[in-house]
């Protein structure tokens, strides 16, 4: 798949020293390891080793205010291929990380692993971080929201079609899922996003799939852009309406799948 325009920030954000013969160059500034704290209305980078072992790189969002006694609803963004690597700086490019820069108060736990490599996201990882951070922060479980643009649109899709039974609703951007898959999706609400003149995910793979949920019993919302390419996310995120139609779902409603209440 095509990188991202947004991949071009890479060249930006190198550090650009020189050094004499014999030196070592400037480390790139590191995550900080540190244990699941609050750190109400900021924005940290985590760097730690989940149970298995495993590495997980993330920014981690807790709304201002929060004190850890009441649960709350978390929203859990994948990245695009852009933003893959160990900076992550870069992934607040796009999305919910970019938005509570400057919204203390965004109301959910927000979590967005970066991938280190461009070849998608390790599902088996992202199930464990989930797990992890559902011990360490006062999570809501019926409120468990993912969303993701472009690569992380196919993470969506994918994370969800093996797992649909963790989240509340989920609003791919840009990507594509497995049609033969499409069934386990049926009770799942989702508001899917594409640019109709998309040529780097043509929109045909996502209708595609919107058909084949629908012709499972699902009932998903399906926004397409008319004059918009593969950047649907911005015009997306930017809109309130995604994140109060987010807030509206919960596992186990008696509301209709994908429509709000």
């Amino acid at each position: 798949m095509s990188r991202l325009a947004a991949c071009g920030l890479a060249a930006a954000l190198a550090l650009a020293a020189c050094t004499a013969p014999g030196t070592n160059p400037p480390a790139a500034p590191k995550a900080e390891s540190r244990d699941w704290r609050l750190e109400p209305g900021r924005e940290i980078p985590v760097e730690t080793r989940l149970p298995s072992g495993a590495l997980a790189r993330f920014l981690l969002f807790v709304p201002a205010g929060t004190d850890g006694t009441k649960p709350l609803p978390l929203l859990i963004f994948l990245h695009g291929s852009g933003e893959s690597g160990t900076d992550l700086e870069r992934v607040k490019v796009n999305g919910p990380p970019r938005i509570v820069e400057s919204r203390p108060d965004f109301p959910f736990l927000v979590i967005s692993p970066q991938s280190p490599t461009e070849e998608g996201f390790d599902i088996a990882l992202l199930e464990e971080l989930l797990a992890d951070a559902r011990r360490h922060l006062p999570v809501d479980p019926d409120r468990v929201y993912l969303t993701g643009l472009s690569m992380g649109g196919f993470g969506t899709w994918a994370w969800a079609q093996a797992h649909p039974e963790h989240f509340a609703a989920i609003a791919p951007i840009s990507g594509l899922g497995n049609v033969a898959q499409a069934c386990q999706l049926r009770n799942l609400p989702i508001w899917a996003f594409h640019g109709a003149l998309d040529d780097v995910v043509p929109i045909a793979g996502d209708q595609a799939l919107i058909a084949a949920i629908r012709a499972c019993g699902g009932q998903p919302r399906f926004t397409v852009y008319g004059e918009t390419g593969h950047d649907a996310w911005t015009e997306t995120y930017d809109d309130t309406r995604i994140y109060t139609w987010l807030l509206a779902q919960s596992r186990g409603a008696a509301h209709p799948a994908g429509k709000p209440k």
